[in-house]
């Protein structure tokens, strides 16, 4: 093990380091506290790393003061906690002079190995480094910052791109105005439709559609096998991709465990509720679907009203669908979550007193309060236009909120305190 780890040092200080786009999210540097990176696989975890890692260089850092190792390098295997002590012992014995530099270690995807939360630790107690981990499990490194790391570290999730992400991507940048031209204005609505059928993930944004499809398919497969059947040793993979294909075609909508296992016993497919339960909270920890709770101040109504459900990126959900029954009001409703979500607010959908609902009620300290958000894709049916403004006036009356957003494709516009915006120009604010 000491000489795969000393090749692999040497390999990542022989090889250029690649040239991220600057991601928006920010990890706090604090003395004597790891930072953990998580997220799903490929939405950008490594790269966000080698974004710092960039920005020590740009500081005049030696690269030899830097050390990576990828933990799902098959040279790795099989690595055992004991191992994790030849890392520093070496590295320092390839660099004796840096012994007392600070120095810079980036373990990646390292939640799988035993014992590496005491490793780092033992590492931010003893060494003069700044120590950068990254996971693709929410559940496995929350619960081990929670015991060894309790105190000695803070969490960055990492998304796949957000839009203007997107188009830093693809060299389209929209400035920092919110006065738009009409050619700006439709270069902007295209873009953000290749977006929504696109996705953020880094990889397939130079990939043609067919293409992409098939990676992000993959993706799924990925987690699929590897973050839930061999991580939680799944028998019962059958019923798991019928949630799957389920959740993935059926997003922005209610779900209930009792109604899908009703529908998996009509099916003909053997599984409990149990399972169930465990299925969808395995699919939360690998960051692959996200679940907004009904709002409410009681712990109980939250409990046994069903959660909606929303995928991590509307490009998976156009990858696993066939395109003509994707419903374009939804795949719109799981964009706007998204971006929400990255703010890091508390979103919850509502029923009024009289049944409506409204998408989002989103309770966010950094933007003064509380937002009601109502997403539809068109408003040009009287009907719809009624149904979708008559629940957010309602809602603005019970929650005492004095205005209101609706969240469209195309349409603009005010109406008495509710204001109408395109997503493109709403995903940019």
């Amino acid at each position: 093990m000491i000489e795969t780890i000393e090749q692999l040092i040497d390999d990542f200080h022989e090889r250029p380091l690649p040239m991220p786009v600057p991601r928006d999210s920010r990890a706090p540097q604090v003395e004597g506290k790891a930072t953990a990176v998580v997220g799903m696989r490929r939405a950008g975890k490594t790269w966000f790393c080698y974004q710092r890692m960039e920005a020590l260089l740009q500081k005049d850092v030696p690269k030899e003061r830097l050390l990576y190792l990828n933990f799902e390098d098959e040279r790795l295997l099989p690595f055992r906690a004991k191992d994790f002590a030849s890392i520093l012992d070496t590295y320092y014995r390839k660099f004796p002079e840096f012994k007392n530099e600070r120095c810079y270690l980036f373990l990646d995807e390292v939640q799988g190995i035993e014992g590496w939360d005491k490793f780092v630790r033992r590492v931010l107690d003893a060494e003069d480094l700044e120590v950068w981990v990254t996971g693709s499990s929410s559940k496995l490194l929350s619960a081990e910052i929670a015991t060894s790391l309790r105190g000695r570290s803070l969490t960055t999730e990492i998304f796949p791109f957000s839009f203007r992400e997107f188009l830093r991507f693809h060299n389209f940048d929209p400035g920092s105005t919110t006065r738009f031209g009409a050619r700006a204005r439709a270069e902007l609505q295209s873009m953000a439709g290749r977006y929504l059928t696109q996705g953020g993930f880094p990889e397939v944004q130079s990939l043609d559609r067919e293409l992409s499809r098939q990676v992000l398919q993959g993706y799924v497969d990925v987690v699929l096998l590897r973050d839930v059947v061999e991580r939680h040793s799944i028998a019962n993979t059958v019923a798991l991709r019928v949630m799957i294909r389920h959740l993935m075609t059926a997003p922005a909508t209610r779900f209930s465990v009792n109604k899908f296992y009703n529908s998996l016993r009509s099916q003909g497919v053997s599984c409990t509720k149990n399972d169930l339960y465990e299925y969808l909270d395995h699919l939360r920890d690998a960051f692959l679907v996200y679940a907004v709770p009904i709002h409410s101040d009681s712990e109980a109504v939250r409990r046994v009203n069903p959660q909606k459900l929303y995928a991590v990126d509307t490009g998976l959900l156009s990858a696993m669908s066939i395109r003509a029954a994707l419903d374009r009001g939804a795949l719109l409703e799981n964009l706007a979550y998204m971006h929400l979500r990255r703010r890091a607010a508390r979103i919850a959908y509502l029923i009024t007193s009289a049944g409506q609902e409204v998408d989002f009620v989103v309770d966010s300290s950094s933007r003064g309060g509380r937002e009601l958000i109502q997403v539809s894709w068109t408003l040009e049916r009287r009907d719809t236009r009624a149904r979708e403004l008559g629940a957010l006036s309602e809602a603005m009356r019970e929650l005492r909120v004095r205005s209101g957003t609706v969240v469209t494709w195309l349409e603009e516009g005010t109406e008495e305190r509710i204001r109408i915006v395109p997503a493109w120009k709403w995903l940019l604010e």
